[in-house]
């Protein structure tokens, strides 16, 4: 796709509809601007304009269900967007997974909600990774000076690498040491600098979870 080919309208949106790649179910319509068309292409993840907020948002951001794109399509006139993504969790803010769970006529949704929207991992592990992640993926597409992550970057897969290792090697003696509080520190730096591995390997943390979830079944 050759993002000047889209044909953005008065207000420089164009609708973006998601659906999922497996069950080629709609999941949810929501509007991108250029800045969120051109970061749904480079992070490989779906950003939205808010209208009502007047500012970019994650699909995911904050409660992990994270939409990975597969395939992104327009329509003969260039005006509207299909995006076939691999769909973690809800997709409805409102716990379904589609948006579309409502049938004209009835009442209730049709869909089996799949977790409890007042209680969408306010303080979870998956939120807590995916909110870093994202602002190393900021740095990485929004360089910003004197940042330390951007300094990872710029160095390349090398020195990301053995700041890894560093970090493993050090959470290892802290456990040794047998102080928690030296384990919890040195472990938070392994886990920031695993995450700048994934940011440049354009993986995500949504992935890592799914693999993790595999090895449970």
């Amino acid at each position: 796709m050759n993002l000047e080919q889209i044909k953005f309208d008065a207000q420089g949106l164009v609708p973006a509809i998601i659906q999922d790649q497996k069950s080629n179910t709609v999941l949810m319509l929501a509007y991108m601007n250029q800045e969120a068309l051109a970061k749904t292409v480079a992070t490989g993840v779906t950003w939205f304009y808010s209208r009502s907020r007047k500012s970019l948002w994650q699909k995911g951001e904050t409660s992990g269900h994270v939409q990975k794109v597969v395939d992104l399509y327009y329509d003969c006139d260039a005006d509207a967007l299909l995006v076939k993504v691999e769909q973690t969790g809800a997709a409805c803010h409102e716990g379904t997974f589609s948006c579309f769970s409502r049938k004209l006529g009835e009442t209730e949704s049709r869909d089996e909600k799949l977790f409890d929207a007042k209680a969408v991992y306010e303080q979870s592990l998956a939120t807590v990774l995916h909110d870093l992640y994202h602002v190393i993926i900021d740095r990485k597409t929004n360089p910003k000076e004197g940042s330390y992550t951007n300094y990872l970057f710029d160095k390349g897969q090398d020195k990301i690498l053995k700041k890894v290792g560093e970090e493993a090697a050090e959470t290892i003696i802290a456990s040794k040491n047998n102080s928690n509080e030296e384990l919890l520190y040195e472990m938070a730096d392994l886990w920031y600098h695993c995450l700048v591995l994934l940011a440049y390997h354009n993986a995500t943390p949504s992935e890592l979870l799914t693999e993790l979830q595999k090895r449970r079944k």
